[in-house]
């Protein structure tokens, strides 16, 4: 009667196999690693308030004099780029012979509240750059800027052109008017004076939900399904649970920065529109004349394309060049395709120009 719609030898072979899967899963969990990011050997060179820099030891013959700045957002930690030795971004600058360095901002903590763009550009960045120059006995150096980083980078460059050789830019936004993108769309209409007046330092959590509502659906049920099909991978385990610390570990945002770029990037496009101005003193793209390489993805969901690519048209650079890879924010740092195609684009682009 109920042959053709119940199985018994077929159900309770189907349990013992899920049973099987799930104790060897327990054992793949205890055994797994915690955190594959930040595995590449570097040292702390330099520090300021909560800041580090870090200076990542040579794998093999370093091929260029000049060193290479990374500066990252103030969103999330860099981690992500230095994710498991056989796809981390960092390694592959690295033993493809660059001197790399590395800002990590830190945690701000209520005493940082009145920290200001002014503190991040002109303080902790030139102060970097100092350290670098001094050093290395060069005059300039090269940055690569990544994501809100990268519209720091711009803003620095336009203020010190005379510090700087070669900029790269990746997934950087510099038009903010776009509506591509909910970020792009909410942030016109976000308030950061009342954020930053009930918070003073604005918390990750709150960062990390905002962010997360930026993601499909589709996508964050997806990556669990994954997991449960994949839990018997020690490897695929391990990847998984270092990219889920990365997503929610996030620092705090000191008030005054945040709200100060919130409003002039977000809500009032100042950067691009030439209308900005740090510490009284204003941010021209244009003295940006070194040559500049600009990298974005194609489905960037956290940086529209049309927020990167217009870079061209507010800088004074001639010596311009943008590429699109097909991935995602993510992807240019950690996938395949970084490894064959954006990390080498970075490398063979930075020796060239530092002849």
């Amino acid at each position: 009667m109920y042959g053709d719609f119940f199985d018994i030898k077929k159900t309770i072979e189907e349990n013992i196999e899920r049973q099987e899967k799930l104790l060897k899963s327990y054992e793949v969990m205890l055994d797994v690693k915690e955190n594959q990011a930040n595995q590449t050997p570097r040292e702390c060179v330099f520090t300021e308030d909560k800041l580090k820099l870090y200076h990542y030891k040579k794998s093999t013959r370093t091929s260029t004099k000049i060193p290479t700045l990374i500066i990252y957002a103030l969103v999330n930690t860099p981690s992500m780029m230095d994710i498991g030795q056989d796809k981390s971004f960092i390694k592959k600058l690295v033993d493809s012979g660059l001197d790399l360095y590395l800002i990590e901002w830190g945690f701000p903590t209520a005493d940082d509240k009145y920290i200001t763009l002014d503190d991040y550009i002109n303080v902790y960045i030139d102060d970097c750059v100092e350290h670098l120059r001094k050093e290395k006995g060069v005059d300039k150096i090269n940055i690569l800027g990544v994501c809100q980083g990268g519209t720091f980078s711009l803003m620095y460059t336009a203020l010190h052109p005379e510090k700087v050789k070669n900029l790269v830019t990746m997934v950087t936004p510099v038009d903010f008017s776009t509506d591509d993108g909910l970020l792009f769309k909410w942030g016109k209409y976000l308030n950061p004076d009342r954020m930053v007046e009930a918070y003073g330092v604005v918390p990750g959590d709150f960062m990390n939900t905002g962010f997360l509502t930026l993601k499909p659906l589709s996508l964050m049920v997806n990556k669990y399904l994954d997991l449960i099909n994949d839990i018997d991978d020690p490897n695929y385990l391990s990847s998984f649970l270092t990219m889920e610390k990365w997503i929610f570990d996030s620092p705090g945002q000191a008030g005054m920065a945040y709200k100060e770029f919130l409003n002039s990037m977000y809500r009032e496009n100042k950067l691009f529109k030439g209308e900005m101005e740090i510490a009284g003193e204003k941010v021209d793209l244009k003295n940006i004349t070194q040559p500049v390489l600009n990298l974005y993805a194609e489905r960037d969901n956290q940086v529209p394309n049309a927020a990167s690519i217009p870079l061209d048209k507010v800088i004074g650079s001639k010596d311009y060049t943008a590429k699109c890879f097909p991935t995602g924010h993510i992807g240019m740092f950690v996938s395949r395709r970084s490894q064959e195609e954006v990390a080498p684009t970075v490398v063979d682009w930075i020796k060239k120009h530092n002849r």
